[in-house]
């Protein structure tokens, strides 16, 4: 392999390294941020990690989004709304532990167009011991096998980023 035809796979490989644990959750699913949908369900059916994003996806002149704070939510209000959106497909990041809570400003939000998010700090790599203490227990737990791909493929990842631009390809 030459190091011309290299430069574009490093770097592909570098550029899909920072997003490669990151989720998009569209709000809704496949029916979008309209009213009469039960938006409890589908967070409560989600689990949201620090560097994730929510995405909205809606008619642009009909709805919007807002970030509100607990009290705005609750009674659909814009009391301490932090952000507003109105895009139709807005994007918005996760980027602190913590809940979230969005609203539809337009009125929607009595239609139950609001949705709470809680955010989880990233989880950390196990350590020696803890993967060795777990392979000897008799309880096996295949959610948490495939949680920790991501961090196996970053592994990865670096490996070859820097092989790569050991090799001055990049």
């Amino acid at each position: 392999m030459s190091a011309s035809s290299a430069n574009p796979i490093c770097f592909f490989f570098i550029l899909f390294l920072g997003t490669v644990t990151a989720t998009d959750h569209i709000v809704g699913a496949n029916r979008g941020w309209n009213p009469g949908i039960n938006y409890t369900l589908w967070s409560n059916n989600n689990t949201f990690y620090v560097g994730d994003l929510i995405s909205f996806r809606y008619q642009k002149n009909q709805y919007n989004v807002f970030e509100v704070n607990q009290t705005g939510y609750d009674n659909c209000t814009m009391e301490g709304a932090v952000g507003n959106w109105s895009s139709g497909k807005d994007f918005i990041p996760l980027n602190k532990a913590k809940r979230y809570y969005f609203i539809c400003g337009t009125g929607g939000c009595f239609n139950g167009m609001k949705v709470s998010v809680l955010v989880h700090r990233l989880p950390t790599p196990p350590s020696a011991a803890a993967i060795s203490a777990k392979d000897s227990s008799s309880e096996s737990d295949g959610q948490s096998i495939f949680r920790q791909w991501p961090v196996v493929f970053q592994a990865v990842m670096v490996l070859i980023s820097s092989i790569c631009l050991g090799y001055g390809w990049i």
